[in-house]
């Protein structure tokens, strides 16, 4: 699978004939790191909704990962979403639920047995500095912390793909570059394709990248 995202006169929208996304075309290969930007309002968390399927297709085609999302049913879907980690800009983790729990959940729904669900959680804990927060809430953490909680529960199940919307855009510097460390190292280490939507490309990345503009409904590459 060389191609990872296949987007061809897509459109998208919330309300009929009101497209927000309209006719684009877009690829993204295998193990790519992409930057989505544009202004607030453009379309791009629209664009990264549709991506694991919390958004339909209006016209056109989207396959991610092998699936063709303008005709996929439920049960497709959730195989999709197999394949796919999400990052959030407000987190998404469940505050009645350990740091470890939360982790957990990719895989609780997996169907993996408890103890394979700890260890994958303890692992990836450690790997974002967290080990000694298993047992604290989401409420007890810092945003920065939050995030890479949430960070640990998207690689919970080696996604090939990882879409992350702003994920850095309610952190402070030191929170940023450690969210970008992560994922330059997850790109490196695992080969999951990543892409991310975010009004601020970091400028101390040191890795080749690919850039696109949203605007006004429409996907432009950056040279």
């Amino acid at each position: 699978m060389s191609k990872i995202i296949q987007a061809t006169d897509l459109q998208l929208a919330y309300k009929k004939n009101e497209p927000v996304i309209k006719n684009t075309n877009f690829a993204v290969e295998a193990k790519d790191f992409v930057f989505l930007t544009g202004k607030s309002g453009s379309g791009k968390s629209t664009f990264l909704k549709s991506l694991y399927g919390e958004l339909p297709v209006s016209s056109g085609k989207l396959n991610v990962c092998g699936f063709d999302l303008e005709s996929i049913n439920h049960k497709k879907l959730n195989l999709l979403r197999k394949h796919i980690g999400v990052i959030f800009q407000d987190y998404k983790l469940i505050n009645e639920w350990t740091v470890e729990k939360n982790v957990m959940l990719p895989l609780m729904i997996a169907g993996y047995s408890k103890q394979v669900c700890q260890m994958q959680a303890q692992k990836l804990l450690k790997h974002v500095k967290l080990s000694h927060k298993v047992e604290k809430y989401p409420l007890e953490l810092s945003g920065g912390e939050q995030q890479r909680v949430a960070m640990a529960r998207a690689l919970a199940h080696n996604p090939v793909l990882i879409i992350a919307d702003e994920p850095t855009g309610n952190l402070d510097d030191y929170s940023s570059e450690v969210i970008w460390n992560l994922l330059k190292s997850v790109r490196q280490h695992i080969g999951s394709t990543i892409i991310v939507a975010t009004h601020r490309i970091p400028q101390t990345l040191g890795i080749d990248y690919k850039q696109y503009f949203l605007d006004e409904g429409n996907i432009y590459a950056v040279s």
